[in-house]
């Protein structure tokens, strides 16, 4: 199949921008590992049963997946970890680019607080 090499590629790609996002507070993690166990599953279905069978990442992919829930605990960790990117914007680069944080964190913040648990 003329896919299955570009959906591994995709699915790579996504991992690791899920893996930067771990580290960056202003940057999500699960959604990209979302999208990675969806090229996955259509290229290498091994890839995509370690990040489902991964221990932190794992159950909240499979609840998205099953449910299209956010747990309580990673609702509350998404949006502390994006307060904490924005006063780390106001610290380091200051007027305007904090403003940018800020909107990001309202607007995701208010998703991701509003989504199912």
């Amino acid at each position: 199949m003329v896919m299955r090499p570009l959906y591994s590629a995709l699915g790579l790609i996504a991992v690791g921008l899920g893996i930067v996002g771990a580290f960056l507070p202003i940057m999500p993690t699960v959604p990209f590992l979302l999208l990675a166990v969806y090229f996955f599953a259509r290229s290498n279905p091994e890839w995509e049963k370690k990040i489902l069978d991964h221990p932190t990442w794992g159950p909240q992919v499979k609840d998205w997946r099953e449910r299209r829930a956010i747990s309580r605990r990673a609702k509350t960790m998404a949006i502390g970890a994006m307060a904490t990117g924005a006063v780390f914007t106001w610290y380091t680069l200051g007027s305007p680019w904090y403003w940018i944080s800020i909107a990001i964190l309202v607007i995701a913040g208010s998703w991701i607080a509003t989504r199912n648990e």
